[in-house]
C-alpha cells in the first residue's frame, strides 16, 4: 500500500438512497465521477466506505467509479459490521466478500469492525482475512479505549498489528481525546481517523439559524436545534479562517490535523475537494485552538451519535 494521505475522504453520504435519508441527499455515479477526478487528481487517493452506507450503495458507487484507475493508484478502506451480521458460521467473511465484489476488488488496504459489541467474538475472526490477503491492514471504530487494548492483545497473539481507530472527533466531540485514545494511538503507531469533523455540515459553514440543514434529513433533526448555539463558535473559526482566506470548514479539519489526526472528509461535490486541500495549509496557534476549544466547550451541545457509546 503506498503512502496514506494526510486526509482522507468519506462515501457515508454516498448510501443515501430511496430508503435511507440520512443526509437528506441521492447521489448518483454521473454526480459523484468529478468528485471521484478532482480527488484522484489531488493525492487524495484514500476511500472509506462500509456495507453499512445504504447496505452496499455506498460501496458500489465507490467501486465502479474507481475501477477506472489502476488499483495501486488508491487505497480502500470498508467496515465490517457486526449489528448488521447474522448467525452463521462466517458472517465477517461473507460480509468482506460481499464488499470485495462491490468495490471490484480482490483486498482492501484497511478493514474495520465497525462497532465494538464483541470484541472476544469478532476481532479473531480479522486474523484469517489477514492472512489470505484480502485484508492488508486492520483497524477498530467506535471502540473505547480498553476495547482497543483488548483488540490490540488478540491480533498480536496472531503476529497481526491493530494499524488504525475510527472514532467521532471534532471541535464538538472531543471524547476520543479526553479518553486518552488519541495519546494512546500516538504512543503505539496507530493511525486515528477522525470521522465527523465538520459534524455532518453543522461545522462546515453552509448553515446557520437562517439557513439551516435540509428538511427531513435524519442530520436536521439532530443538528438544525442547536444552531444558536454554535452561532459564536462558527464566527470565531471564520474570522480565524479570514487570516488565511480559509473557510470555516477548513478551519475545522485544520483542528483535526493538528491535534495529529487523519480527518475523514466526506465529499458530495466537486468543489469541496479543493477545499479540502486547502485545509491542509491551514495553521493554527495554539491560542488559537484553545479559544475555539473555549467557545466549542461553552455551546454544551453534545453530538454522540445515537451508535456511539461513550468513550468516558
Amino acid at each position: 500500500m503506498g503512502k496514506q494521505p494526510a486526509i482522507a475522504l468519506g462515501t457515508w453520504a454516498w448510501g443515501d438512497n430511496a430508503s435511507n435519508k440520512y443526509f437528506g441527499d441521492t447521489l448518483s455515479a454521473e454526480t459523484l465521477k468529478p468528485v471521484v477526478t478532482a480527488g484522484m487528481s489531488r493525492g487524495f487517493n484514500l476511500w472509506d466506505t462500509a456495507y453499512a452506507y445504504g447496505k452496499g450503495t455506498s460501496e458500489r458507487l465507490v467501486g465502479d467509479l474507481l475501477s477506472a484507475y489502476p488499483r495501486m493508484d488508491y487505497q480502500l478502506s470498508t467496515k465490517f459490521t457486526p449489528r448488521m451480521a447474522g448467525n452463521g458460521p462466517h458472517e465477517m467473511a461473507d460480509m468482506l466478500a460481499g464488499s470485495l465484489k462491490r468495490l471490484r476488488t480482490d483486498h482492501v488496504d484497511l478493514y474495520w469492525i465497525h462497532n465494538p459489541d464483541d470484541v472476544e467474538k469478532w476481532t479473531p475472526e480479522l486474523i484469517p482475512l489477514v492472512k489470505s490477503g484480502q485484508v492488508k491492514r486492520v483497524g477498530v471504530s467506535n471502540h473505547n479505549l480498553a476495547q482497543i487494548k483488548r483488540a490490540s492483545e488478540i491480533l498480536g497473539t496472531a503476529g497481526i498489528r491493530l494499524s488504525a481507530v475510527q472514532n467521532h472527533f471534532s471541535l464538538l466531540y472531543r471524547s476520543s481525546e479526553r479518553a486518552g485514545i488519541i495519546d494512546y494511538c500516538h504512543q503505539h503507531h496507530i493511525d486515528f481517523f477522525a470521522y465527523m469533523v465538520l459534524e455532518q455540515g453543522a461545522l462546515a459553514g453552509h448553515y446557520d439559524v437562517d439557513h439551516p440543514l435540509p428538511a427531513g434529513s435524519e442530520r436536521a433533526k439532530v443538528y438544525n436545534a442547536v444552531l444558536p448555539q454554535l452561532t459564536q463558535l462558527t464566527a470565531a473559526m471564520r474570522a480565524i479562517g479570514a487570516k488565511q482566506n480559509a473557510s470555516v470548514a477548513e478551519v475545522a479539519t485544520a483542528y483535526a490535523l493538528a491535534k495529529g489526526t487523519t480527518p475523514i472528509i466526506g465529499v458530495t461535490q466537486e468543489k469541496y475537494i479543493a477545499s479540502t486541500l486547502r485545509s491542509e495549509k491551514v495553521k493554527l496557534t495554539p491560542a488559537e485552538i484553545t479559544q475555539l476549544e473555549t467557545l466549542a466547550a461553552a455551546t454544551h451541545v453534545d453530538t454522540k451519535g445515537f451508535w456511539e457509546a461513550p468513550m468516558v
